[in-house]
């Protein structure tokens, strides 16, 4: 095997601890909200500096590989992805969570991680050179097929829901044109708000759609966050691995994604995730309950991200051309330590390459033991935390993490006022996943579309440019494919029903007022953004946001219709207390508003002590008075310093 000869180096003590730390590190790093798998290896990198290229590479790659599986803790026990990747994980570990099974879900994502990452180091290590010419055939229309193709998976999991899918899409790609165009200097969408010039934060974005709607309702209810009934029963790993044999076809076939889907440069872990369990649920029998705690989701989703890993550094290392943020990082360091990249690093360096390789084997092995510890520790303390102490420390990490990504207290209010508005989405059953996707995405999507159009108006044939090309119209087939599929089933569970003597009938819940009016804010939205169009300067600013804005309003005028005519799912109450609801999306803002004057220490205690107060539904005692003080001073400036002393984050000060 190539470079088999250097396994035995990568097996030094030094590198094994390295690896061994750089799994730990990352791994709690991915579990942070607003701490990424870019910014875990950005922090460390300063330390490899000094050392050996190939022991440099063992630790930057077993941080990265450590921090995508980090996300899944979060994922599964609080709804929030630690990481983009992390985006499928929550659509069943967090239910599975809630069923009490959250330690055989955390156990089951260690596992596929695992055996994704090996997938994929396993095809850096042979398949290197000739997959590396993949990403070299997709030019900018197929990144432009390729984000339209990601979003039509979270679509097309809306089920019967379609369009709001769509819908969300649409609107998420439109939110990603927000601030200075790239392609121009024009600015896009701000309406004069200044803190939009900066655009809006895909993670900070991330954070608040999926964990500010959690915490919102946690303050409102006097129930636990997870069942106490069943405690933790340990690793469950027998279990666990009975279900990843009966998932064996899954795990290899996500993991095949995720390897494939790494290669191409911007696609990532979040796109990998979202085709893998797209085709986990299009095959599933009918017994899978996707989306409702079923193992084979969370397979899905962790073998192909971390299958990404080693998929994404292929590119980097044969073409220079980084396949994620954290391979461009690494990349970097590569470029610094003296690593020459290109097509002959194989022959010319392989002895600091293939010790790097086999280095990430070892790492994502010890990720196995290193995980199911963390990821025990994770759902315990989860289980055991008072609920008043888990709502405002959630809320507090929330707002650290999210602040960390620019050191920007825009990004916290933005933050939090997404999270409001995911929220009030999800009360009337629109999915905040196509939102999100449409901001991971867009960027992708309006380069890939502005490129195309160009050189389609300079050939004169800008139709061809984007349906004329091989690989463009694969991807096409595979998107309308993944939106056909669920009117296909539905037909066909429709036949079924009929040929059964049961008259399938259009259920109708009268007109749903909620659903209405959100679909006329957006069709609004995109009528603003088509007015807003008129005033830029470039043709390469106007032609993206334009095409969107169209979409979302047609899409939304679908949505409309059938609110109207009562069709779909109508939307549900839940109870719980408005007034908690509301003191803690307003505290939570006034802290992101104030902690530019008052300091982000001052700010933070405040806001700690509120929603202390929120998150308690029991009497107080004098106990648990000081014992919420002292664990919460503790958190805040524990924290604090953390960020601010070690990974370097110019938190706020009193300016008074």
């Amino acid at each position: 095997m190539h470079g088999l000869d250097n396994f035995v180096d990568a097996l030094t003590p030094i590198n094994l601890a390295f690896a061994l730390f750089g799994v730990a590190a990352g791994t709690i790093i991915g579990a942070i909200p607003g701490l990424t798998a870019t910014m875990a290896v950005a922090v460390l990198v300063p330390l490899t500096f000094t050392l050996d290229p190939a022991s440099a590479l063992i630790l930057l790659g077993a941080i990265y590989t450590g921090a995508i599986y980090g996300g899944a803790y979060s994922a599964i026990l609080l709804n929030t992805p630690g990481t983009p990747s992390a985006i499928p994980t929550t659509f069943d570990g967090y239910p599975m969570a809630k069923q009490g099974n959250g330690d055989l879900a955390v156990t089951l994502s260690c596992l596929a991680s695992v055996v994704g990452g090996l997938v994929g180091a396993a095809a850096l290590l042979l398949l290197a050179p000739p997959l590396s010419n993949v990403a070299l055939a997709f030019g900018p229309v197929e990144y432009f097929w390729l984000a339209i193709f990601g979003l039509s998976l979270i679509a097309a999991l809306s089920e019967g829901n379609v369009f709001k899918g769509l819908a969300g899409g649409a609107f998420g790609l439109l939110l990603s044109t927000i601030g200075v165009a790239e392609v121009s200097a024009d600015v896009r969408l701000t309406f004069g708000i200044h803190i939009l010039l900066g655009g809006i934060e895909v993670v900070a974005a991330l954070i608040g759609l999926y964990c500010i709607p959690v915490l919102i309702d946690l303050a409102a209810h006097s129930e636990r966050h997870l069942d106490l009934e069943d405690s933790p029963r340990g690793f469950r790993l027998a279990e666990a691995v009975r279900v990843m044999v009966a998932n064996k076809f899954n795990v290899a076939r996500s993991s095949i994604i995720g390897t494939i889907v790494g290669i191409l440069p911007g696609a990532g872990g979040s796109v990998a995730g979202l085709v893998s369990y797209s085709e986990a649920r299009r095959t599933a029998r009918a017994d899978q309950r996707y989306g409702s705690g079923e193992p084979g989701g969370v397979i899905a989703s962790e073998s192909a991200n971390n299958a990404t890993v080693g998929g994404g550094l292929i590119p980097t290392l044969v073409l220079g051309i980084p396949g994620t943020p954290p391979d461009a990082i690494i990349l970097g360091a590569l470029l610094v330590q003296g690593v020459h990249i290109g097509p002959t690093l194989f022959a010319n360096q392989g002895a600091i390459v293939y010790t790097f390789v086999w280095g990430l084997f070892l790492a994502t092995v010890l990720m196995l033991p290193v995980g199911l510890l963390i990821g025990r520790y994770a759902y315990k303390s989860i289980l055991n935390v008072p609920k008043p102490l888990l709502v405002a420390g959630v809320a507090f990490m929330t707002i650290i993490g999210s602040y960390a990504i620019r050191n920007s207290s825009a990004d916290v209010a933005i933050m939090v006022i997404l999270g409001l508005a995911g929220w009030v989405l999800s009360r009337f059953r629109f999915s905040v996943s196509p939102i999100v996707l449409g901001l991971i995405l867009g960027p992708i999507a309006e380069q890939g579309f502005v490129q195309g159009w160009t050189i389609g108006s300079a050939i004169g044939n800008v139709p061809a440019m984007f349906f004329g090309r091989p690989l463009s119209l694969a991807v096409i087939a595979f998107t309308l494919l993944t939106l056909l599929w669920p009117v296909y089933r539905a037909r066909r569970n429709r036949v079924a029903m009929a040929a059964g003597d049961e008259a399938p009938a259009i259920e109708r819940s009268g007109p749903q007022w909620g659903s209405a009016a959100i679909s006329v804010l957006l069709i609004i939205f995109g009528l603003l953004a088509l007015n807003d169009a008129r005033g830029y300067t470039d043709s390469d600013s106007l032609v993206f946001p334009v095409t969107v804005a169209i979409g979302l309003i047609v899409f939304a005028g679908i949505v409309l219709v059938r609110s109207l005519l009562g069709l779909g799912e109508a939307s549900e109450g839940d109870g719980g207390s408005f007034p908690r609801r509301a003191i803690l999306v307003l505290t939570m803002l006034a802290c992101a508003l104030l902690m530019e004057s008052f300091g982000f220490v001052a700010s933070s205690i405040a806001l700690f002590v509120i929603l202390t107060l929120v998150g308690m539904h029991e009497r107080w005692t004098v106990r648990t008075a000081v014992i919420y003080a002292i664990a919460g001073l503790v958190i805040v400036f524990g924290f604090t310093w953390l960020f601010r002393s070690v990974l370097g984050v110019p938190l706020p000060v009193m300016s008074l």
